[in-house]
C-alpha cells in the first residue's frame, strides 16, 4: 500500500497549491457552462439540432426528440450534473454524474461523425477525469471503503436457497399453463426450464449474499 499512500501525499501536494485549484474552479465551471446550454432545449422539448433527417446526426437526433420524456430526462440529467459542479460543497457528486453522460456523448458523436465535436467531448472527457481525481480523497470511501462484518450463515444455504427458486420457478411455469400464458405448445418443458433457471439463479444470490461485506464501513490504511 505504499505506492497508494505516494499517490495520496502527491494528491495532497497538488490540491494544495493555489494555481491548481483555480485551475479546477475553471475546468468545474467550463464543463458546467458545456452542459447548461445544451440541457435547455431538451428540457423544453424542443429539436436540439436544425440538421435534416438525410443525416445520420439529424435523423439520431430527431429519433431522440420522439422519445419524449427520455429526451427531457437527459436534459434534467445534464443540468444536474451542471449544477452540482458548481456547487462546492457537491462538486463531487457533479463530477461523478457528468462522467457517464460525457462519455456516452463522445462515443455519440465519434460513431456519428460529428465533424470537430468528438475533439471538444474528448476534452471535456479528460477535464471530467481530472476533477474526478481531483475529488479523490472525498470519493476514496466509494473506492476504498469495505464493510467489516459477513452476513449470517445458514445451514445448507447453497441448497436450501436455490430450491426456494427452483420452485418459484415451477410455480411460475404452472400459473402460465393455468392461465395459457404465451399460447406455449410445451408448458411442462417451460415449467422445468423456470426451475433450472430458478435454480441457477437462486445460486448466484447465494454466492452474492455469502461473500457480500456489511455492517460498519472501513476505509483500508494507505500505509498498510
Amino acid at each position: 500500500m505504499i505506492r497508494l499512500h505516494s499517490f495520496e501525499a502527491l494528491h495532497a501536494s497538488v490540491t494544495r497549491r493555489w494555481w491548481m485549484q483555480l485551475f479546477a474552479a475553471f475546468v468545474r465551471c467550463l464543463l458546467a457552462l458545456g452542459f447548461i446550454p445544451p440541457s435547455i432545449p431538451k428540457i423544453l422539448g424542443i429539436p436540439f439540432t436544425s440538421m435534416p433527417e438525410s443525416t445520420n446526426i439529424g435523423y439520431f437526433f430527431n429519433a431522440l426528440l420522439k422519445t419524449g420524456f427520455y429526451y427531457e430526462f437527459i436534459g434534467w440529467s445534464q443540468l444536474a450534473a451542471a449544477l452540482l459542479l458548481l456547487i462546492p460543497r457537491t462538486a463531487h457528486l457533479g463530477a461523478l454524474l457528468f462522467l457517464p453522460i460525457i462519455v456516452n456523448i463522445t462515443v455519440l458523436t465519434i460513431s456519428l461523425g460529428f465533424a470537430g465535436t468528438w475533439v471538444i467531448t474528448i476534452l471535456m472527457t479528460l477535464a471530467n477525469l481530472f476533477l474526478v481525481l481531483w475529488e479523490y480523497d472525498r470519493l476514496k470511501q466509494v473506492v476504498l471503503g469495505t464493510r467489516i462484518e459477513r452476513p449470517r450463515r445458514f445451514r445448507f444455504e447453497f441448497l436450501w436457497f436455490p430450491a426456494i427458486f427452483a420452485l418459484g420457478g415451477v410455480l411460475s411455469g404452472l400459473l402460465a399453463w393455468s392461465i395459457g400464458l404465451g399460447n406455449l405448445a410445451n408448458y411442462p418443458a417451460v415449467t422445468g426450464f423456470l426451475a433450472a433457471l430458478g435454480a441457477i439463479f437462486g445460486l448466484v444470490v447465494t454466492a452474492h449474499y455469502r461473500f457480500m461485506p456489511v455492517g460498519s464501513m472501513k476505509v483500508d490504511d494507505p500505509t498498510g
